[in-house]
């Protein structure tokens, strides 16, 4: 009975390792490593032959061993002549045991618990954000914008780059500690192959690496923004930079957006700075004009104020000519330049810049050591061969033939099974922005469909305005299969009509 319980506990903890793509070697490091720490093999517990082990679970005796010889040599195991192999005790030295559970972990500050009610000075989690289903891989029909495509991720190019950055003479220069520093190679990359496919020309110390445009706009409103500073915002705009601002400052403008991109009617003398996304309006795609970029820099010159452009999705262009960056127009440093590098290949690996007066990137490396130091140097360097042997490239070039065909198909599509709706015409990126009839309520557009395998994006919470407008909704087709667009939105139209009053 005792061997049939054995059995029973080795195969469940290999089943626990399994199904994670790693080899069955490392699986079976992963189920010893995780028994021992985990506390369900003890301190000098024996562990099974490998020729038991191996006949346990099936796989080849040869796999076991090597699997203990390296478990070993890391000393989680040791190996004792003539009895086998046992649990290092030297691995519980030290441990503390996990605390029993507190007879009430309650949040309102009875009984002993934290009363983090009163503690709280603000809850960012109250904001309007933009949400997104974990599990979005699972659905039918995910037309959510800005996630990782498993079928035009460049695999074999990415695992290549990542296997150069651990060769002997690259992880001398990247496992170092930057502290405020960037891998130079990167930058080089940044500064040499992307910023003049934009127009725009930088030093090396003009450019500073972020974990995404996100902790670009954090680390800018950290250091720029205080209580008395007006910020324009576009509305509809970007709620996570609108919800970053107003953590420094209630003066926000809203800014309209019309069919041209930022309104110029509206008065900006006012403002200390306007944040744009000028060559792809987020969230309704539309590009500014040349002669409205013009003017906008015109009138921050003449009342001083700053530009903060979010040049985000620009590479995914459908047309051979696309509009140089803001900030290539720019002749009197009025603008602070955002680029997103993991965007376009995947926005796991949360890779940004800034680009700005080299007094201005004095200061965010300052600021940005308080927090992080840096980004891990290992996927700037991994990214920078990336860039330097040209896999970047390729990508963009297959993104933006991938995107135009779904783009296509979705617009037909829109046009056939979504009558009431208007769509921004898609001339690059990866969404479209749709205005629905004036009774409709896109949240409970959204819950209906979710209901039936099918995301979409809500439109209400890019608006400033409360209660927000809710007839606008986004589709982003980056993540979606060519084949699943036109059934999806089929459905899409088909819940639309159950839903008219």
């Amino acid at each position: 009975m005792a061997t049939k319980n054995a059995d029973v506990m080795w195969e469940r903890l290999l089943t626990l390792s399994a199904g994670t793509g790693m080899s069955l070697q490392s699986q079976i490091r992963q189920m010893l490593v995780s028994a021992i720490l985990d506390g369900h093999l003890s301190a000098n517990a024996p562990v099974p032959s490998s020729r038991d082990l191996a006949e346990r679970l099936g796989v080849a005796r040869n796999t076991v061993v090597l699997a203990y010889q390296q478990l070993v040599d890391e000393g989680y195991l040791l190996s004792r002549q003539r009895s086998g192999y046992f649990v290092d005790p030297a691995n519980s030295a030290g441990r503390i045991s996990p605390r029993p559970e507190p007879a009430n972990t309650g949040s309102s500050g009875q009984a002993g618990g934290v009363d983090w009610d009163a503690r709280l000075r603000f809850r960012p989690s109250e904001q309007r954000n933009i949400t997104k289903a974990a599990d979005w891989q699972s659905y039918k029909y995910p037309f959510i914008y800005g996630q990782f495509d498993p079928v035009l991720f460049p695999t074999n190019d990415w695992r290549e780059c990542c296997l150069k950055a651990l060769s002997v003479m690259e992880i001398r220069d990247w496992a170092p500690d930057l502290i405020a520093r960037d891998d130079p190679t990167l930058i080089e990359q940044i500064r040499t192959r992307v910023l003049p496919l934009r127009g725009v020309w930088a030093a090396p110390d003009e450019i500073i690496v972020t974990i995404g445009a996100q902790q670009a706009l954090y680390l800018l409103a950290d250091l720029l923004l205080d209580t008395k500073t007006t910020v324009g915002m576009e509305d509809p705009g970007y709620p996570d930079a609108r919800n970053i601002f107003s953590r420094r400052t209630s003066r926000i403008v809203s800014l309209p957006i019309d069919h041209d991109g930022l309104d110029m009617s509206t008065p900006l003398d006012a403002c200390d700075y306007i944040y744009v996304t000028p060559s792809h309006q987020s969230p309704t795609t539309v590009t500014m004009t040349r002669e409205r970029r013009e003017e906008l820099l015109r009138l921050a010159h003449l009342n001083d104020f700053l530009v903060i452009e979010d040049d985000y999705e620009t590479e995914s262009r459908f047309s051979a000519y696309p509009n140089p960056a803001l900030k290539s127009l720019d002749k009197n440093d009025r603008v602070i330049y955002i680029g997103s590098l993991s965007k376009t290949l995947a926005p796991g690996l949360r890779l940004g810049y800034i680009v700005a007066p080299r007094q201005l990137i004095y200061e965010l490396r300052a600021l940005r050591r308080l927090m992080i130091r840096h980004p891990t140097a290992f996927i700037q360097r991994s990214f920078a061969l990336f860039l330097s042997l040209g896999h970047y490239d390729s990508l963009i070039r297959r993104l933006s033939s991938a995107h135009s065909e779904r783009a296509a198909l979705l617009m037909s599509a829109i046009r056939d099974y979504l009558p009431d709706t208007t769509c921004v015409p898609i001339r690059g990126g990866s969404s479209a922005w749709l205005t629905g009839p004036s009774w409709l309520d896109s949240r409970e557009l959204a819950r209906r469909c979710e209901e039936q395998g099918l995301l979409i994006e809500p439109g209400h919470i890019y608006f400033a305005d409360d209660p927000p407008r809710l007839n606008f909704f986004r589709l982003g087709f980056g993540s979606i299969r060519n084949d699943r667009i036109e059934p999806g939105i089929q459905v899409l139209g088909a819940i639309m009509r159950d839903m008219r009053p």
